[in-house]
């Protein structure tokens, strides 16, 4: 084959359809060349590469180069605390579907610091996507403690911010500052850590916290602003959430347009409306809810019968109130959630609403979707069908309530005649579908719920779990069965509507939680396959790192998202699923709800009209947007209090003892974690008890002389030592021993000393200029002399 012929032969490969990068030895087995050819094969992809023909991709493997802006992304950016970043590509964008690039595994993308442009948290941005190359210590690092047939691990991705498409809201919480005619605000803010100048006036005073909405801002270039808020002084109450509220560009009221709406609704449910809806009003239809619940958007009916058990699950009618297009629906559709922070909710639909006709409150008329779902004995599914109803319900439970019945105690005073026997009914149904979800695959990932109690001045006093007790699994067992019922008529009838999705996990990433796992004693297996993992999920349970094991799973997985497209959920091994059970508080199931109505047993004459794939796969990016973003302000808010209670903590005499547990053990100290309450932080090596520390990074532990030792994974009291507001670090000590830094030199050496790690000798002349104790003039540098032997 002459050059020529080659280079055409090239090119119609690399060309074709469903072509992969080929590194040469596989061009060359495509090409069916002889070993004669080889070296013509080398230099014309060599001359190729040099004129553009082609790229030269990672791993030697080569391909057409890529049109202008196809390795470029559009998506979400999120901050970490030093400045980093996360990028999140829209999988549902067009524009990122035609780079080419595999975004089911690259889901997320590293933005350096300094690449992060003048995007902000939250923003909409575009950047430039590149892998990058491998570095060659790297990969004898890997050979080393892998050996030299193991897999090369692709690098992560990174990427640059090129644009900010779509600002969140522009606005940054910091300090005011003044000084003679100049004012400016100082900011911590991981996404423009530094100094912005101010224009026009403003009543602040210097020291006050303040919000600044951003006017310019130039890389590089100091950005401006004008003062929007003055939030008042750091430690007066309730001015740390309001900083998170601003931060995170949350909405507190509702423009006045949506409130005239809102009172236009009726106080009472139309007579005519209850004419044509199924009857329920004579039936035990019952709520079970957090004691201090106050939108009740879920109630439930159990009836036990020869075939198996009969559940009604009733969802508050919210699509009967809230029209699509009208300005009620597009607040919602903005706001796209309720979020709950610390002291406050901040409602998706105005209380009026959500607290009102909508919340399905006992002894009055309220309109509902209703799924009704034959179960057998075994909890398989016999048959479905859906209906708008009309309840009064009859009973209003909390959890606390439900669970005292479930206990064998008395129902409340004043109860129906029967709710202790279809309470027990219910759990008794319940506990036969959760048998059956564990047994089909699905994995149990409950986490311990954490919750901060204020006093009326909004200072945090005392941290808490929240205990998941047999009545909480009842109701969600009913919501999670109602749910794929949906689900399954949506996607078997082909009607456009939003699921919730959870994609397959990232097998690179377990493997890597299989060394984490292992670390703490397990025995993993494999954790491609969804048995082991939950194997070892049973096999963590009632232990103490059982959180630990849990919280680095969760790591591994894929976060759950909404999707125009059924792709399953992975964490509920389930084909089918949406959310349907919450529309007052999430604008996803008001979809769901208004894709339900043409297939109800008695729909609206005139049906509510549904967005087509396009919009909704905008709708889902964005209330995917809007939950993460509810999700951090809700952490946020919970860590400042969990600070502000433990820092309360440590003035106390004594201080209180938290049960805890070693984490990881690095040269830093001991990573603990105070299990009771959820909260991670630091010993650090200097506050040790007393004595002479040895760091065996082999046996992930630290030994004395004395024979104290302290490893991965072991049981420790701790005592707070002190709190760091600004970076949002906890030290602890362990509780009863004097620290080594308090009590100055260590203790001499008791018992036999475990073996000193061999200390590397700097050589005679690298050692660090200037001497000690001789300060270096300024100026330019001094070099090092050569001491005379």
């Amino acid at each position: 084959m002459d050059r020529k012929e080659l280079r055409s032969a090239l090119l119609r490969l690399m060309g074709g359809k469903g072509y992969r990068p080929m590194n040469k030895s596989e061009l060359s087995r495509d090409l069916s060349l002889s070993s004669n050819d080889r070296p013509l094969l080398r230099s014309e992809l060599a001359a190729m590469s040099r004129e553009g023909l082609i790229a030269d991709g990672r791993k030697g493997r080569y391909e057409l180069p890529r049109p202008a802006g196809h390795d470029k992304l559009r998506g979400t950016i999120r901050f970490l605390p030093r400045g980093h970043a996360w990028f999140y590509p829209d999988a549902t964008d067009p524009d990122n579907a035609a780079t080419g690039i595999d975004i089911k595994k690259h889901s997320r993308v590293h933005i350096p610091r300094r690449d992060t442009g003048t995007a902000l948290e939250g923003d909409r941005v575009l950047i430039s996507f590149y892998l990058p190359k491998p570095e060659p210590w790297k990969q004898r690092e890997r050979e080393r403690s892998r050996g030299p047939q193991a897999p090369e691990e692709e690098p992560d991705a990174r990427g640059k911010v090129e644009k900010v498409l779509e600002r969140r809201s522009g606005r940054i919480v910091g300090t005011f500052h003044r000084k003679a005619k100049f004012i400016w605000v100082e900011t911590e803010d991981p996404a423009l850590a530094g100094q912005i100048d101010i224009f026009g006036d403003t009543t602040a005073e210097p020291g006050q916290l303040v919000v600044v909405d951003l006017d310019e801002w130039e890389k590089n270039r100091t950005p401006r602003g004008k003062i929007l808020e003055v939030l008042g002084w750091p430690g007066d109450a309730g001015v740390d959430i309001v900083a998170v509220i601003h931060r995170h560009g949350l909405r507190t009221s509702f423009p006045e347009d949506v409130l005239a709406e809102t009172r236009a609704v009726p106080e009472e449910v139309d007579p005519q409306e209850v004419a044509r809806r199924e009857d329920w009003r004579d039936r035990l239809v019952i709520t079970i809810d957090p004691a201090d619940a106050k939108d009740h958007d879920d109630a439930i009916w159990v009836e036990r019968h020869d075939k198996g058990w009969t559940l009604a699950v009733h969802i508050a009618d919210v699509s009967h109130y809230v029209k699509p297009r009208t300005r009620l629906d597009k607040e919602a559709s903005e706001r796209g959630n309720s979020t709950y922070l610390v002291d406050r909710v901040l409602p998706m639909l105005p209380p009026e609403l959500s607290n009102g006709i909508c919340s399905l409150k006992p002894g009055v008329n309220r309109l509902t979707k209703c799924a009704v779902i034959e179960i057998s004995p075994v909890g398989k599914v016999l048959k479905t069908h859906f209906c708008d109803a009309v309840i009064n319900s009859q009973s209003k439970l909390s959890y606390e309530q439900a669970q005292a019945i479930l206990d064998g105690k008395p129902a409340p005073e004043g109860s129906p005649e029967n709710l202790s026997e279809m309470v027990q009914e219910s759990w008794r149904m319940a506990a036969v579908l959760r048998k059956k979800r564990f047994k089909d695959g699905a994995l149990d990932l409950e986490m311990p719920e954490i919750r901060v109690k204020l006093d009326d001045k909004g200072k945090a006093v005392e941290v808490h779990q929240v205990e998941h007790t047999a009545s909480h699994q009842l109701i969600e067992e009913c919501m999670l069965l109602a749910n794929e019922a949906v689900a399954h008529v949506l996607k078997v009838r082909n009607k456009p509507t939003i699921y919730r999705v959870h994609e397959d996990p990232d097998f690179g990433r377990l493997a890597e939680f299989t060394e984490t796992a292992r670390a703490h004693g397990y025995q993993p297996g494999d954790l491609s396959n969804r048995a082991h993992i939950q194997k070892l999920l049973d096999s963590s349970k009632g232990r103490p790192d059982e959180h630990l094991i849990k919280l680095g799973l969760l790591k591994s997985l894929k976060r759950a998202a909404y999707a125009p497209d059924p792709l399953g959920h992975y964490g509920l091994a389930k084909a089918d699923y949406c959310h349907f059970t919450s529309p007052i508080r999430r604008y996803a199931d008001l979809i769901v709800h208004r894709s339900l109505q043409p297939y109800l047993t008695n729909p609206p004459k005139l049906p509510d009209k549904v967005a087509g794939q396009t919009e909704l796969a905008e709708f889902s990016r964005h209330i995917s947007d809007t939950e993460r973003t509810s999700a951090e302000a809700e952490n946020e808010t919970k860590q400042i209090k969990m600070l502000e209670y433990l820092d309360g903590c440590s003035k106390q005499d004594p201080p209180p003892e938290f049960d805890g547990m070693i984490t990881d053990v690095r040269n830093a100290g001991l990573l603990v974690e105070a299990t009771y309450i959820g909260a991670r932080g630091l010993v650090k090596r200097e506050d040790l008890p007393r004595g002479e520390w040895h760091f065996e990074h082999a046996q992930m532990r630290y030994v004395s002389r004395s024979g104290q030792q302290f490893q991965l994974g072991q049981k420790v009291k701790l005592q707070v030592q002190r709190i760091d507001f600004q970076g949002k670090f906890i030290d602890f000590r362990i509780a009863g021993e004097p620290t080594a830094k308090v009590h100055g030199a260590p203790i001499k050496w008791e018992g036999t000393p475990p073996p000193r790690a061999k200390k590397e000798r700097t050589p005679k002349f690298e050692k660090t200029w200037p001497p000690k104790g001789k300060p270096q003039k300024a100026g330019k540098p001094q070099k090092a002399k050569r001491r005379k032997k």
